[in-house]
């Protein structure tokens, strides 16, 4: 693989799912590190016979788990899993996440809080020492439809900032809409010292429904280095 960026994203992905998974019920989260993590498990699960049921968070995440002929499970039926394996948009030295770049925040965050063990997957790019650095798209909060401009002006008047309607691209007009029906506001943030505090305002305001931060969730993240390297970090 001579892509520095998706070589990095495989030896997370491969790295986590070697060192967490040994069987039972695997949350699997979204993105582009997370198809390595599922074709790892694919793998395993092949030369092991390794017995998983992986409960996905997205539409996406669905589909790679069906197309590698994985068992699929949900959380009606499996409610407590043995570990979520998921990527982030960004992690900072306390592995304080941001995730919602690809819209399934909210999923994302009930697999991580159902998890014994939470582990982030990601390439060089994410890893920072204070949010912000690197991602620079705002935190996004998953909203309802009919509140979106009144929980954008109570977030601004709230938190200062300014937030944004994401848009589709430009073959769809109108909004991006979640695999819940919902809209997303991202929220370019400015000089945030307490995130649990922020987090907890947020989710506060009605007519939201959960928003990209985790926070005190992930005790191990992975990160695949422009070297061939991965760097390990826990709290």
């Amino acid at each position: 693989m001579n892509d520095p960026v998706e070589n990095a994203k495989r030896l997370a992905a491969f790295k986590a799912v070697d060192n967490h998974v040994v069987g039972g019920v695997i949350g699997i989260g979204s993105g582009s590190t997370v198809v390595y993590a599922v074709e790892r498990l694919a793998q395993r699960v092949k030369d092991e016979g390794l017995e998983v049921i992986c409960v996905p968070s997205s539409f996406q995440a669905k589909q790679l788990i069906i197309q590698h002929g994985l068992k699929l499970g949900d959380l009606e039926m499996n409610p407590n899993l043995k570990v979520t394996i998921d990527g982030a948009d960004e992690s900072d030295h306390m592995l304080t996440l941001i995730k919602g770049g690809g819209g399934c925040l909210t999923q994302e965050k009930i697999l991580a809080s159902c998890a014994e063990e939470f582990v982030v997957i990601a390439d060089y790019r994410k890893a920072s020492t204070h949010l912000g650095e690197q991602w620079s798209k705002g935190i996004p909060i998953e909203v309802i439809p009919s509140a979106y401009r009144v929980v954008y002006h109570k977030i601004e008047k709230m938190l200062g900032g300014k937030s944004e309607l994401r848009m589709s691209g430009s073959s769809k007009a109108g909004p991006v809409v979640t695999d819940n029906g919902n809209f997303i506001l991202d929220w370019n943030f400015e000089g945030v010292k307490d995130w649990k505090e922020v987090e907890i305002t947020l989710n506060m305001i009605p007519g939201v429904v959960e928003n990209g931060l985790f926070v005190g969730m992930a005790r191990k993240a992975y990160f695949g280095m422009s070297d061939g390297s991965v760097m390990e970090r826990d709290v």
